[in-house]
């Protein structure tokens, strides 16, 4: 699985912490992390958290990206946004409970967490535990045990609710500011990572128009 990492400006001093702390967890399972930033507050790309969700759905729709690990001062602004678009099935996860079950539940590809609230002493050791329960017992296996069949069949009905109600994603990208998504993929390394690994040609096409 190819996970990417997004950080938003509020909370872009905590990139590298963030990130070691998931290569830590799983490039061992073997998977592998592509960071998009941001990597400091400096940056000279400043991505807000609109910006990440923007982002985050190039990626996810691309199949740039498999997961997207992305998050904000709470979390909520970074889920809703990456919520907005088709191809995108965000939680919002604050402990390893949340992780699992969100992972076996809902069976998503994102998850937006929370870097400013609740992040204090120890702060780094929830993320590796987050990051161990999100990747390190598969997904989509329901829980409790006696609701696996109910959850699963849940997921398959919303995937077909969303199908009908979100547009293509070049279609909604066509439909905002064009700086704005602009801005989301003017990263440092985002030409590299994403022209490297992206698998859909009308997404590719786009976003070099858009560059």
């Amino acid at each position: 699985m190819k996970i990417a990492l997004i950080n938003e400006n509020s909370q872009a001093a905590k990139n590298k912490l963030i990130l070691d702390a998931l290569e830590k967890v799983v490039i061992p399972m073997g998977h592998t992390v592509d960071d998009y930033g941001m990597y400091g507050p400096e940056d000279k790309a400043q991505l807000t958290y609109v910006q990440c969700g923007i982002l985050g759905a190039i990626l996810l729709n691309s199949g740039a990206a498999d997961y997207v690990i992305t998050g904000c001062g709470t979390g909520e602004g970074a889920m809703l946004a990456m919520n907005s678009f088709p191809g995108v099935i965000c939680g919002h996860v604050e402990d390893p409970v949340d992780a699992y079950t969100f992972a076996h539940v809902n069976d998503g590809n994102a998850v937006a967490l929370p870097f400013a609230k609740g992040f204090g002493w120890g702060g780094e050791l929830n993320l590796t535990y987050i990051f161990e329960k999100l990747f390190g017992f598969g997904h989509g296996q329901g829980y409790p045990p006696e609701r696996v069949e109910p959850e699963m069949r849940n997921k398959k009905i919303l995937d077909e609710v969303r199908a009908q109600t979100l547009r293509p994603l070049t279609e909604c990208l066509d439909r905002i500011d064009q700086e704005l998504v602009k801005g989301a993929v003017a990263g440092e390394h985002f030409k590299e990572l994403f022209f490297a690994s992206c698998k859909d040609a009308a997404i590719r096409e786009y976003v070099e128009k858009l560059l």
